[in-house]
């Protein structure tokens, strides 16, 4: 006797309930075809705006192809979590105060990596508790995905002028996942943009590293160039880079959609040590032991102690001339890190500059 096909229609539904409970705040589900997004990322990618980003290169059309990456893949389905604790410090109090380290706001709480990963494979218990066994993986930033882009055609927002997704009611503060699965699933209707002529975005950007709507060069932006890139942070950025020491939030800040944006439920995502304002002169005193304590299951971790530190000297270079400043630069000059050291005599030349005007 043959086994009866599932209600798809009905499971789709289940699963959306299912995955609130887990503490999304919205799921959709999609298609897997992506041909106009595979020939912008191939653009993209030709024109070398990922820099020392070789994975996003590295995994051919796998990206794109979401059965390349998970034979058998006929719908995915995306969550978003939203990740903006409350009580958080205000980001445009922390930026206007020199003193203080801005780290970005999806990184102050615990790393979202594991904990939606977590939620999703729950989720993926649930439909095979409900309906048998079924393929499927979950992802979260864990392989080549392009997840905004399966996210906007699920309905969960668009790609504005930044290529932040933008949801209509929620803004841009959250996270995505995605459940690639082989079940026939009805899809939901794309997102339409609406960022109209706004370019708030592309003009607030500290290091113009947008380049046009839709087109970010990465090498320039202090998201990139303060987690992604190893080594040395071109000196002409140095300067805009304000006192961002992890990430960057402004072309966020300043979009109109984000009045809608919603408070974390996850508790987990509170700011942790106070990060989301520590003056850097604290932060700069932290020995690398510390550090790992410190930043242990935050994303913080991911751009290591001599990035971090070389991140906070620039900022410090950035930062009002003190005698507390002036000594904890001082304190680093000799650093075992040749990269620390170099950012060290930038920021200590800035203030000598400054007081010798």
């Amino acid at each position: 006797m043959s086994v009866p096909s599932p209600d798809y229609a009905a499971l789709a539904r289940d699963i959306k309930q299912w995955a609130r409970e887990l503490g999304f705040a919205q799921t959709a589900i999609s298609g897997v075809e992506l041909g106009e997004d595979e020939a912008h990322l191939e653009h993209w990618l030709g024109e070398g705006h990922h820099g020392e980003m070789e994975y996003m290169a590295r995994h051919g059309t796998r990206r794109s192809r979401p059965a390349e990456l998970e034979p058998g893949t006929l719908r995915v389905v995306s969550v978003r979590m939203d990740y903006l604790a409350p009580g958080t410090r205000h980001a445009w109090d922390v930026l206007a105060d020199g003193e203080s380290g801005y780290v970005a706001r999806y990184a102050l709480g615990r790393d979202y990596h594991k904990l939606m990963r977590n939620r999703l494979q729950k989720l993926a218990e649930r439909i095979r508790a409900a309906i048998g066994d079924f393929g499927h993986r979950a992802y979260v930033d864990s392989a080549p995905v392009l997840e905004k882009a399966l996210a906007r055609n699920a309905g969960l927002g668009w790609i504005g002028k930044h290529t932040v997704l933008i949801n209509r009611d929620a803004g841009s503060y959250f996270f995505l996942g995605e459940l690639y699965t082989d079940l026939p699933l009805p899809v939901d209707v794309p997102a339409s943009a609406h960022c109209g002529s706004c370019s708030r975005c592309i003009d607030v950007c500290p290091t113009q590293a947008i380049l046009g709507p839709y087109r970010l060069d990465a090498r320039r932006c202090i998201s990139y160039l303060t987690i992604e890139l190893k080594g040395s942070i071109p000196e002409e950025l140095r300067a805009p880079m304000g006192n961002r020491i992890f990430g960057c939030d402004d072309c966020q800040l300043v979009c109109p959609w984000n009045k809608f944006a919603q408070g974390a439920v996850e508790p987990d995502f509170a700011p942790r040590h106070s990060l989301d304002g520590a003056k850097l002169v604290e932060l700069f005193a932290w020995s690398e032991e510390e550090f790992l304590r410190r930043t242990e299951g935050m994303a913080i971790r991911r751009t290591g102690y001599e990035g971090w530190l070389r991140n906070i000297a620039v900022a410090l270079g950035n930062a009002p001339s003190s005698v507390q400043v002036i000594a904890a630069l001082e304190e680093r000059a000799g650093d075992p890190s040749a990269v620390v050291r170099e950012h060290v005599a930038w920021a200590l030349a800035r203030h000598h500059e400054r007081a010798h005007r």
